[in-house]
């Protein structure tokens, strides 16, 4: 009597359980591949990126287009996720506003300059790295700075981006300098020009494009901090980080990431390709 009624019963509750725990694994897939079902989808990835960065994403003035070393990566990316025929759209983003911009839905992936760290991990999930930045100086070349050393003195004033991590890098390196935030890199390189500040501070990458703009500017003191870039994806999009990291695997084994980075950076003054692919 006991096994009659009791085990049926046992069978049904384990059956609903099985099926419950499926169900649950179904949906937790479901929500970590959202983005990348809706990329594969559309067949359109949308990227948010630098529209002020000289060399990584810029918007021409003579053609009115995005060109630079992210914006190229992007698409070479993109056609590796969701094919040949794959469409990269572009939406600008800040310091201050790239992890706002993927957390409201309004872009499926962060390429822009965007320094890996522990804190900003809480946020969003990384790719592996693609770019080996490191907070460097840029003076006037006029400028009797040559290190950060030289900075670390009372009334010297440090220009940095808000948003950025250059701030912190200055503070721990130069505790007795005065930090100056701006709003973007443009307006911090006007105010280095105005003579607002004794240096600038942020990524080798990015002040070198800048220097490259202008000659009574350039790079001083080498890298202070290594800090690499990642693409970051919304917190838990794992589908959408796997799949930047095997097309980043990928353009890398068939030479197409070098391609790239020799294209962009191949023929600025003192810079090391070596020192910045991975």
């Amino acid at each position: 009597m006991f096994k009659k009624k009791i085990l049926p019963k046992l069978a049904l509750v384990m059956t609903a359980l099985v099926a419950l725990t499926l169900s649950a694994c179904s949906i937790e897939t479901d929500v970590s591949s959202k983005v990348y079902n809706h990329v594969k989808a559309s067949k359109t990835i949308t990227w948010g990126v630098k529209y002020d960065t000289s060399l990584f994403g810029i918007k021409s003035v003579k053609t009115n287009k995005l060109e630079g070393f992210e914006i190229d990566l992007a698409r070479l990316l993109t056609k590796k996720i969701v094919g040949k025929n794959g469409k990269a759209k572009f939406i600008e983003v800040t310091a201050q506003t790239k992890i706002p911009q993927l957390k409201n839905n309004n872009i499926d992936a962060v390429l822009a300059c965007m320094t890996i760290t522990d804190e900003r991990k809480k946020s969003v999930d990384f790719s592996t790295p693609y770019f080996k930045a490191g907070t460097s100086l840029l003076t006037k070349t006029s400028s009797k700075i040559k290190s950060i050393k030289d900075l670390n003195k009372k009334g010297k004033v440090v220009i940095v981006a808000k948003g950025t991590t250059a701030a912190e890098d200055i503070a721990r390196l130069a505790p007795k300098a005065k930090i100056r935030q701006f709003n973007d890199y443009g307006s911090c390189t006007n105010a280095l020009l105005a003579g607002q500040g004794d240096a600038f501070a942020t990524d080798n990458g990015i002040l070198a494009g800048i220097a490259a703009q202008h000659k009574n500017l350039h790079l001083v003191g080498g890298t202070i901090a290594v800090e690499p870039y990642g693409i970051a994806v919304n917190k838990g999009q794992t589908g959408m980080r796997d799949a930047i990291n095997q097309a980043l695997k990928d353009a890398k084994k068939d030479g197409s990431y070098h391609r790239l980075i020799k294209k962009w950076f191949g023929k600025i003054p003192g810079f090391s390709i070596k020192e910045a692919e991975y």
